[in-house]
């Protein structure tokens, strides 16, 4: 049986946020023991045929499996997110909320991918679209892609 795989071929976003560095800890003000807003995130190398970023933030730490915190697309291509800032269409969370929903642990010290998706369209989906829907969506869409590993503990 012959198996074909196809070439992933897209350029690496470099993503960084003023408030952590990758694998260091979020601060309490972007959780649920804080203001609960989303982190501010800077974003380098976007190619120049991006039409539109898209955003996921999950927890593959969480008891019940991977629980996903933000799912947002078509964000207008920009080098720079501020905090709880929200350009694109946020889909439906793992809290049944269109909005970000910070780190909430009920236990241990887990992680929180922020990955970024530079894309080469927009996006047709409606608001109840949850994160296997838009990476099924996009998926023949990425041009780049980065993350930016955040940690936390309550």
């Amino acid at each position: 049986m012959i198996h074909e795989t196809k070439e992933v071929d897209f350029k690496l976003l470099k993503i960084t946020s003023d408030e952590f560095i990758d694998n260091d800890f979020i601060p309490a003000k972007y959780t649920c023991d804080g203001l609960n807003i989303s982190p501010p995130l800077n974003i380098e190398h976007i190619p120049e045929e991006a039409k539109s970023l898209a955003i996921i933030v999950d927890d593959p730490d969480a008891p019940s499996g991977t629980w996903v915190h933000w799912v947002m697309w078509n964000v207008p291509v920009t080098h720079h997110i501020k905090e709880n800032e929200s350009h694109g269409t946020e889909g439906l969370n793992d809290f049944k909320q269109n909005r970000y929903g910070g780190p909430c642990p009920p236990s241990g010290t887990h992680r929180y991918f922020f990955k970024i998706y530079a894309l080469d369209t927009i996006l047709d989906l409606p608001a109840n679209t949850k994160k296997l829907e838009l990476e099924k969506a996009m998926s023949e869409h990425i041009i780049a892609f980065g993350e930016l590993v955040g940690l936390y503990k309550r």
